[in-house]
């Protein structure tokens, strides 16, 4: 029986484990990436480990998040990162340079490589073939180190691709068909491999979108195989070379498979206030507000001059605003020399940095009770830094029909023909806004640029022989990493988590700090109690991180999304799961609650606890490894790492 591609990569790059779907494995890693939201608290954890230099073939830290420089603090954390790279060997890519999944895209990204990313849209990577997936900074810090990443040797689902888009249609609407049948939860340990003869009909900017949105389903990656389109992408790339082909054996058995006709697909939208919710474009004529086209989803050239093409000469209408963001200088560069960024200036648009930007709630947060259209990835309620706004997530193509006609409607309605953009033989090469790494003999003498906004990063202390304490906060399903950890203008104090730690849950209650502290102070563990699909989205870790250091020792939900389960576990807060779903209406907030035994219980291999709370007993599951429990038991990964150093 053959491999699919996804167990082909993991299978080469396996150091720990025997390959089992289901079972923990650990792999080796061959890239990291950061960026600045999640990487400054992911350099402090390196340091603190006491490693010398990295120990992967290449690790790259973007800064692409927060590069609005208000007040001192980001302006301070992109000094420490561009010290931290000069003396680490890493290369730094700078403020301005483009958004980390484009940029890896283009210049570093490699067929058959493994690459882990502090930030959850990684897999974007698995358009040219390559294993990316994303997980939290400590375990990319860990990674950069020489360790293993460890994961759930997944189970694989076959997209199988037949057809080919019709004009108006595109890699968005893919990617929202496939959301259409996965939907955002029960997919945790699978991954999204595509196949069929369809899939020769896409570029590999065109399979990058699909595997950008493919994290909102919650699999750990998704991958394309690597072809002539790969080679053909590399080769404009200035990295033919670098060009390997890949795929699944003809005889691989997948978990399941999943078919689409690409030429059935028609116009999608996702409407608020999840990525899983979609509608047809053609049910919806919404007066809108805004529309902002960008994102590590869709910023590609041949994105934004399918828009230009269809915006020119024509004006943007009153009362809409529209915003353009490059997915990186390559991009504003090219569309800036064929004249496409003039025609985007003289329909209205604004044009913002080659950066994350509105995608986080930074900037260009739409008007009281508007209706945004945004070529993004996620539109929770929220996140776009206005809470009454309404956000429709579609393609650049419904994005430019939406500000051409101020309506929300579908792009075939329009009179005008549909523009042809061929992706070029060749980009302009520029690397100059990336440092690269100094040599060896040279960095030793690099003295850190540490701003007064940096702490060090906290460590808990080990796991105690029981958890009593309260239930801090009870919420309901879907609540992702933005409702526990808010991003936007919270983002700047990343390294401080004293700070940031004032903000933990701050969408959902502006008093759980202060309660959960008074709490701690008190003598008492603080536990969180959840629905399903707890901590989606975002793969920061700080939502981990912050509600450790207010005193949090256990998460009990519903489900609990992958890589904020192992968040969870990395910063010594045990994951539980009911055993009986409908034991979460047994537990009313603010209720006493206690875990006799944890510590024994991790120590013996126990998969279920009981746990009492006002009399009443509930029975818990704990599904965790022989390793996450030793981590655990340690207080989490950084002292567990650090102890096992000191070991060897």
């Amino acid at each position: 029986m053959g491999y699919t591609l996804t167990e082909k990569i993991l299978r080469e790059h396996l150091a720990d484990g025997t390959y089992d779907p289901g079972k923990e494995i650990g792999i080796k890693i061959d890239q990291t990436l950061t960026q600045d939201a999640t990487g400054t608290m992911a350099y402090l954890q390196f340091e603190s480990m006491g490693l010398s230099d990295i120990s992967t073939e290449l690790s790259v830290s973007y800064v692409d998040h927060n590069t609005i420089q208000v007040g001192f603090e980001n302006a301070d954390d992109h000094a420490y990162l561009e010290s931290i790279a000069k003396r680490y060997g890493i290369h730094f890519s700078r403020p301005g340079n483009g958004i980390c999944h484009q940029v890896h895209l283009e210049r570093f990204a490699r067929p058959g490589k493994t690459l882990l990313g502090s930030d959850s849209h990684t897999p974007t990577a698995g358009g040219v073939g390559c294993i990316a997936m994303g997980a939290g900074g400590l375990d990319v810090a860990v990674a950069m180190g020489g360790g293993a990443y460890y994961l759930t040797a997944p189970r694989v689902i076959n997209v199988h691709l037949t057809g080919t888009l019709r004009p108006w249609v595109s890699a968005k609407d893919v990617a929202l068909k496939v959301l259409s049948h996965l939907t955002t939860k029960g997919n945790v340990g699978c991954v999204c491999e595509y196949t069929g003869p369809g899939i020769g009909n896409l570029t590999v900017p065109e399979r990058a979108t699909i595997t950008n949105m493919g994290a909102e389903t919650g699999v750990t990656t998704s991958i394309f195989p690597s072809d002539g389109q790969t080679r053909k992408f590399l080769e404009a790339q200035s990295r033919g070379s670098q060009w390997i082909p890949l795929a699944a054996d003809s005889d691989a058995t997948y978990d399941r498979t999943l078919e689409i006709d690409l030429s059935e697909v028609e116009p999608l939208a996702a409407a608020p206030h999840s990525p899983g919710n979609i509608v047809k474009v053609k049910d919806l004529n919404l007066a809108i507000d805004q529309v902002m086209i960008g994102s590590c989803t869709n910023s590609s050239y041949v994105d934004l001059m399918t828009v230009a093409a269809m915006v020119k000469g024509k004006h943007l209408p009153a009362g809409v605003s529209l915003g353009i963001a490059p997915g990186s200088r390559q991009v504003l560069m090219a569309i800036a020399e064929n004249g496409a960024l003039s025609d985007l200036l003289s329909f209205g648009a604004r044009i913002l940095e080659a950066s994350c930007g509105f995608c986080i709630g930074n900037s260009m947060s739409p008007c009281t009770d508007s209706v945004s259209v945004r070529t993004s990835n996620r539109n929770f309620k929220g996140r776009s830094g206005t809470p009454s706004a309404n956000v429709y997530l579609t393609s650049p193509v419904v994005g430019a029909a939406a500000a051409i006609t101020g309506k929300l409607k579908d792009p075939r309605d329009l009179d005008i023909p549909f523009p042809q953009i061929e992706m070029p033989e060749h980009f302009e090469i520029d690397d100059s806004m990336i440092i690269p790494p100094l040599p060896k003999a040279e960095r030793a003498n690099i003295k850190i640029c540490r701003g007064p906004n940096i702490g060090e990063p906290p460590v808990n202390g080990p796991m105690p022989e029981e958890i009593r304490g309260q239930i801090a906060i009870k919420v309901g399903d879907l609540v992702t990493t933005d409702h526990i950890m808010p991003a936007g203008a919270r983002l700047k104090y990343r390294s401080n988590v004293p700070k940031y730690s004032e903000f933990v849950f701050e969408p959902l209650d502006k008093d759980f700090s202060r309660r959960a502290s008074a709490l701690q102070q008190s003598g008492k563990h603080n536990i969180i109690v959840a629905g399903y699909s707890y901590g989606q989205g975002s793969s920061r870790e700080h939502a981990a991180l912050c509600p450790m250091y207010l005193g949090v020792k256990a998460v009990i939900a519903k489900s609990i999304e992958r890589i904020h389960a192992a968040n969870l576990v990395n910063f010594g807060i045990v994951p539980f799961s009911f055993a009986r779903e409908s034991d979460y209406d047994l537990l009313p907030d603010n209720a006493e609650i206690r875990l006799p035994g944890i510590r024994k219980a991790l120590q013996q291999g126990d998969e279920e606890i009981v746990a009492y709370a006002d009399g009443s007993g509930i029975s818990l599951k704990m599904l965790l490894s022989s390793r996450q429990r030793e981590i655990l038991l340690a207080g989490g990964l950084l002292p567990y790492t650090v102890e096992r150093r000191k070991v060897r």
